[in-house]
């Protein structure tokens, strides 16, 4: 098998090396959209200065959540067309503004308000953030250079916890918003020397009624699946299914389409993108429930619980890099995606089995090989998309690998809750716990089996 140094040609092997401070920037400016995990331990206090129900606090992540998710893949292809750079730093000046307003919001009304900029600011950067670090590195590094990317993701998943709760404690919840305003800046003046926006071809222009039946659909989606207990998610998954019928039916027609829709038709392709969904889906569930273990168990301080938490994410910041080296080389993207799903349910069932007894270090254990498992499906995953994509197209591509584990996310937020909700009545709370994270798992193998089994891999 021939060495890294020989399959890298001369124009690339030394790329990282020359422009190690380009990719650093991108990082720090991604960090201050995934650092938003620290405003979920500002929960109580937002509560607080309201007066709000809990109920009511749901909407300042569905928000957020809902506005970047919704325009992911849009402005995923306006990054293609008129450059990644100059999207990028729109969306660093547009989320420090909006997180100046955030912390400063007079009323609850005017903070989903703030959020709701907060969220376009995220997907500006978030949309072009894959396509510029992969643009630094050359096709040939594409993995590394997506391993480094995922890390710098989970980094800041991974630091949010920690740090939210220091800030909030000393200076009140505005804090967890303001702290970023800094990151994001310093990214904005420091990212120097990018590459050149993509040349512009005749005719080459966004879509603009695809873009709105897009944003449409996958508003009205995300909103069937955060109701998905109540009559009204019903009336919006038919809105939904209007809304991207009326996208697959301009896009197939349009000269320069969002994402070809012949892509989406494969089935090998659409498998892949629902794994990631499953996978995601089943993953997510520890950010929802561990929580509420750890705070059970005496002698854990709500610091050391947030600590032991972010182990998870800690093992998707070493597994990501080390994935992105092995992917293509000595191990095919496809195998790699299947051993992080699989990793995934083994960590889930570990996390299964927890007791009131069972010691920290084992409990740390659990959650690190579910993070592993995150990040080299993270890594794989957006390699075979991003491979799948002609190079013209990496900011969709970036943007879809996003999208797919938002809608995980978010589809667990309704469907994990949900399950335990149904479980806690008839039995204890670990016993739920313990039933909840053993479904967790099947889901996880369940989707490693389905990408085994993809016509990708015959």
């Amino acid at each position: 098998m021939p060495s890294p140094t020989e399959r890298d040609p001369p124009h690339t092997a030394g790329l990282l090396h020359a422009r190690p401070w380009q990719v650093a920037m991108v990082g720090l400016g991604t960090a201050a959209t995934q650092l938003d995990t620290s405003v979920n331990i500002a929960f109580p206090a937002i509560t607080r200065g309201f007066d709000l129900s809990i109920g009511d606090i749901q909407w300042v992540v569905i928000s957020y959540v809902l506005t970047y998710a919704s325009l992911l893949l849009a402005l995923g292809r306006i990054g293609d067309t008129v450059g990644h750079a100059l999207v990028f730093r729109i969306g660093l000046v547009c989320s420090a503004v909006a997180l100046l307003l955030v912390g400063w919001s007079p009323n609850y009304g005017a903070m989903l308000a703030f959020r709701c900029l907060q969220g376009v600011g995220a997907a500006l950067v978030l949309s072009c953030g894959a396509a510029l670090v992969t643009s630094l590195y050359g096709e040939e590094r594409r993995s590394r250079a997506l391993g480094i990317y995922t890390m710098m993701l989970s980094l800041g998943l991974m630091l949010g916890p920690l740090l939210g709760g220091a800030l909030t404690a000393a200076w009140g919840w505005p804090a967890v918003f303001w702290f970023r305003i800094p990151i994001a800046l310093a990214a904005l003046l420091l990212l120097q020397g990018m590459p050149a926006s993509p040349v512009r071809q005749a005719g080459d222009r966004f879509d603009i009624l695809g873009g709105i039946a897009l944003v449409l659909g996958l508003v009205t989606m995300l909103l069937a699946l955060n109701r998905i207990r109540e009559l009204s998610a019903v009336w919006f998954g038919l809105l939904s299914a209007m809304a991207f019928a009326a996208f697959i039916y301009r896009e197939s027609r349009a000269p320069r389409p969002i994402i070809a829709i012949g892509l989406l038709r494969q089935p090998g392709f659409a498998l892949l993108n629902l794994v990631s969904v499953l996978a995601n889906l089943a993953a997510f569930s520890i950010w929802l429930l561990v929580p509420y273990f750890l705070a059970r168990v005496p002698g854990y301080t709500l610091a050391e619980g947030g600590a032991i938490l972010a182990t998870a994410a800690a093992g998707a910041v070493l597994a990501a890099p080390v994935g992105g080296r092995l992917a293509g080389r000595y191990i095919s993207a496809e195998r790699l995606a299947i051993a992080g799903a699989a990793a995934i349910g083994a960590g889930l069932l570990w996390i299964g089995a927890w007791t009131e007894q069972t010691p920290t270090l084992l409990r740390i254990a659990g959650l690190a090989v579910l993070g592993a498992g995150v990040g080299l499906f993270q890594l794989a995953y957006s390699d075979i998309v991003t491979a799948a994509l002609p190079p013209g197209d990496r900011g969709v591509a970036g943007s879809l690998v996003l999208l797919t584990r938002t809608l995980g996310t978010v589809t667990a937020a309704s469907t994990v809750l949900m399950v335990f909700e149904i479980l806690n009545t008839n039995q204890g709370f670990i016993e739920a716990f313990q039933r909840t994270f053993q479904l967790a798992a099947l889901l996880a193998f369940t989707a490693a089996a389905l990408l085994a089994a993809s016509p990708r891999m015959r």
